[in-house]
């Protein structure tokens, strides 16, 4: 197959254009492992590089595509060998090398993990960089000594794709969650993940005091700006925050009171560049406590064209959960 179907971004006199086209495997760029794509997926970042609307994209033509779950065609690494079957997260792919949103992927070997079981190609891209991150931030609180009977946590967008499974991931390992969240009508969609609570966005947007009410053990953030400083100001004493977004704003509106007076810890969170070995930590939590029946409540399934159109409701918070690509049309 010389030629493969892809999603392309271009840039001409200072105007950017998107389309999905045909495009040859002699553009692809370098690496080790060739890999069939059979799903992709749409992340916050993707619908940035889509729309324009920043800078994400660093090199034109360029396809977008943050993650990636296929077949492995050729491979000159020994780590990896025709047939097998691997999952992508990161590394800058659909930034500076050609993503996931085409039917052709050729990486570095280094930036591949083997398909965890039980998972499938499809159910891996349901999960994606979002879950995969959601799992990053439950491992950070459980490494910092966050355990469910210290008191609730609280997950902001929680209806998006990183709050959705972490919403999971923590009710399966006994926490109690409130979940935040501007989409007052996923009420009943967090509440069947798991969540205990539901908290309006807006109680958490206005500038508050440096100290609030004691009242969260842990949080994972999405959010940033005036949502993450007042999460860090409500945190109970020796609480601990993973942020990992910024949705909300990039920058943080805060004081040092609650780290200085309560102790409290704020753990970045880094998926794109995260190691090997966290990777690997990750997708295993995943794979042990991600029930796939509720994997499937969070997964919505675009077609490639559609990309183009959903990245827009994307960035307006109008998605709920994952949104999963069909890039080949042959997938299962």
């Amino acid at each position: 197959m010389p030629q493969f179907r892809g999603l392309l971004i271009t840039k001409q006199d200072g105007q950017q254009s998107v389309s999905v086209q045909t495009l040859q495997r002699a553009d692809l760029p370098e690496g080790e492992v060739t890999v069939r794509v059979a799903w992709s997926t749409l992340n916050y970042k993707d619908a940035l590089a889509i729309t324009g609307r920043s800078p994400v994209v660093r090199k034109f033509p360029m396809v977008p595509g943050i993650d990636f779950a296929g077949t492995v065609e050729s491979s000159t690494d020994a780590a990896f060998a025709p047939g097998d079957q691997v999952v992508l997260n990161g590394w800058g792919v659909g930034e500076t090398h050609w993503g996931g949103l085409a039917e052709v992927a050729r990486v570095p070997a280094s930036f591949l993990i083997p398909l965890q079981a039980p998972f499938t190609p499809r159910q891996a891209m349901g999960i994606g960089t979002a879950g995969y991150t959601a799992a990053l931030c439950v491992l950070a609180l459980e490494r910092h000594g966050v355990r469910p009977d210290q008191g609730p946590v609280l997950v902001t967008g929680a209806a998006g794709g990183v709050g959705s499974v972490a919403v999971a991931l923590l009710a399966r390992a006994g926490y109690e969650v409130a979940a935040v969240t501007g989409r007052v009508q996923e009420s009943d969609f967090l509440t069947r993940l798991g969540a205990m609570h539901i908290i309006d966005r807006a109680e958490l947007a206005q500038p508050g005091r440096p100290l609030e009410k004691e009242r969260w053990a842990g949080a994972v953030d999405v959010a940033g700006g005036q949502v993450l400083a007042n999460v860090c100001a409500a945190m109970r004493y020796r609480g601990v925050v993973a942020a990992c977004g910024l949705a909300a704003g990039m920058q943080l509106p805060a004081t040092v009171a609650p780290f200085i007076l309560r102790g409290v810890t704020l753990a970045g969170i880094d998926s794109v560049m995260a190691p090997k070995a966290e990777r690997l930590q990750a997708w295993q939590r995943l794979a042990a406590d991600l029930d796939t029946a509720v994997l499937e409540q969070l997964m919505r399934e675009i077609t490639l064209e559609e990309t183009i159109a959903v990245a827009p409701e994307l960035l307006a918070g109008q998605v709920r959960g994952r949104l999963v690509v069909r890039v080949a049309a042959d997938a299962a």
